[in-house]
């Protein structure tokens, strides 16, 4: 009898001890998998590495496009043309315009409120100025400007003075060479010179 109850008391505690043995065995497996986890979340992939080491070159490159000039802002591409250059364009096309009688060009660079003195000593609005241009009847051979100075007084304000001299035949048949005086003052409107005051003499008439 004592020796049946050893033999069972041996196989209880090879029994506890193989199930004791099952259980722990499943724990490695947890702590190797999560070795392996944490390792492979440590190690950075290509394109976060990649990601990395672009940021800086690409903030320098953001940075250097904030600081140049763009081409528009540079002094050759921003100024298609000087005020001195724009506004001796203005005075040879309007003294071109009056040999060809042309007053729609005159009528584009006058300002709606002009005021100027006219070569006959009377003062002129706008209306008054292209009324004298359009009731003109000489027939011109040339009419040219022999000498421009352009004074520019900043914030779209410049005046002109100059020699025009013009050469033709009058309604009476006879031939006239003319020289005037002049001083047109100009102001840019919504990016366009305007004329908005003038004074004309004429001081040689042949």
């Amino acid at each position: 009898m004592k020796l049946i109850t050893s033999l069972l008391g041996i196989a209880a505690l090879s029994f506890a001890t193989s199930a004791l043995a099952q259980e722990e065995s499943p724990s490695a497996a947890p702590e190797e998998k999560a070795s392996t986890t944490v390792q492979d979340t440590a190690t950075p992939t290509p394109s976060a590495t990649a990601t990395s080491e672009e940021s800086p070159a690409a903030k320098k490159k953001e940075t250097a496009a904030a600081t140049s000039p763009s081409p528009a802002a540079s002094p050759a591409a921003g100024k298609k043309m000087s005020v001195q250059a724009a506004l001796k364009d203005n005075e040879n096309r309007w003294e071109g315009a009056i040999g060809k009688h042309d007053m729609a060009t005159v009528e584009a660079m006058v300002a709606a409120d002009f005021a100027g003195v006219s070569s006959k000593g009377k003062f002129q609005n706008r209306r008054g100025l292209l009324a004298e241009m359009k009731g003109d009847k000489d027939t011109f051979a040339s009419t040219k400007n022999e000498k421009l100075d352009v004074h520019n007084f900043g914030n779209g304000v410049a005046v002109v003075v100059g020699r025009a001299r013009e050469k033709g035949t009058g309604k009476d048949g006879k031939a006239f060479d003319r020289t005037y005086l002049f001083t047109d003052t100009w102001m840019e409107r919504a990016g366009q010179w305007q004329c908005i005051a003038s004074q004309i003499s004429l001081v040689s008439q042949k």
